[in-house]
C-alpha cells in the first residue's frame, strides 16, 4: 500500500469510518447504507478481486450494473488500480451491448443477475450473456471474466470458468433481496 493510500485509510479509520457515506434506496422498499469504512473495505476487496483476474493500470473494466452500491464500489476499485471503468448501461439492447463490449476490449465485466425497475424484475446478465456470445461468434474478445452481483436472487445462466459471483470474489456474504 502506498503512503497516500495508508493516509487515506488512517483518515477513514477515525471518526469518518463510521459515518454513512452512501444510502441506496431500491425496489421494492429496499434500503442499504454503507459507512465510509464499509465502502473503503469493499473497494479494497473489489480491487484485489480485479487484480486476481488480471486487471492492471490502464486496463478497462466494463460495468453493466443498475444503480446499486456495487456500481460505486466498482468505480472506486478501478480507481485504486488505475484501471478504466467503462459503463454499459442496463438499458442497452443486445446489439448495442455487442458493439460496446467489443469497443471496450474489457476482459473483465461486472454485471448483475437481474434488477428491479418499473415494478418488475428484469434480466441483466442474460442480456450480457447473449451479447458476449454474439461478440465471440463474430471474432470479438473470447477470454473474458464476468463478475455477477447477486441483486435479485433469481436463477441465472452460468458459464463455468468465466462467471464468478461478486460476493465470493470479494470474500463477503451474499446480500439478501
Amino acid at each position: 500500500m502506498t503512503s497516500e493510500h495508508a493516509d487515506d485509510a488512517r483518515e477513514l479509520q477515525e471518526p469518518q469510518a463510521s459515518r454513512i457515506a452512501l444510502t441506496w434506496n431500491g425496489e421494492p422498499g429496499r434500503q442499504e447504507e454503507l459507512t465510509h469504512g464499509m465502502l473503503l473495505d469493499q473497494a479494497v476487496r473489489a480491487a484485489a478481486a480485479l487484480s486476481r483476474l488480471g486487471v492492471r493500470a490502464g486496463d478497462r473494466v466494463a460495468v453493466h450494473l443498475p444503480l446499486v452500491p456495487e456500481s460505486v464500489i466498482a468505480t472506486l476499485a478501478c480507481g485504486r488500480l488505475d484501471a478504466i471503468r467503462t459503463t454499459l448501461p442496463v438499458s442497452l439492447t443486445v446489439p448495442e451491448l455487442v458493439a460496446r463490449t467489443q469497443e471496450s476490449s474489457a476482459r473483465v465485466l461486472i454485471t448483475a443477475d437481474a434488477a428491479f425497475w418499473d415494478g418488475a424484475v428484469r434480466p441483466v446478465k442474460a442480456l450480457l450473456d447473449h451479447a458476449l456470445a454474439r461478440g465471440a461468434a463474430s471474432g470479438g474478445v473470447r477470454d473474458r471474466k464476468v463478475l455477477v452481483v447477486n441483486r435479485c436472487s433469481r436463477p441465472v445462466s452460468w458459464k463455468p470458468g468465466r462467471d464468478q459471483w461478486w460476493h465470493e470474489a470479494l470474500g463477503m456474504p451474499t446480500v439478501p433481496c
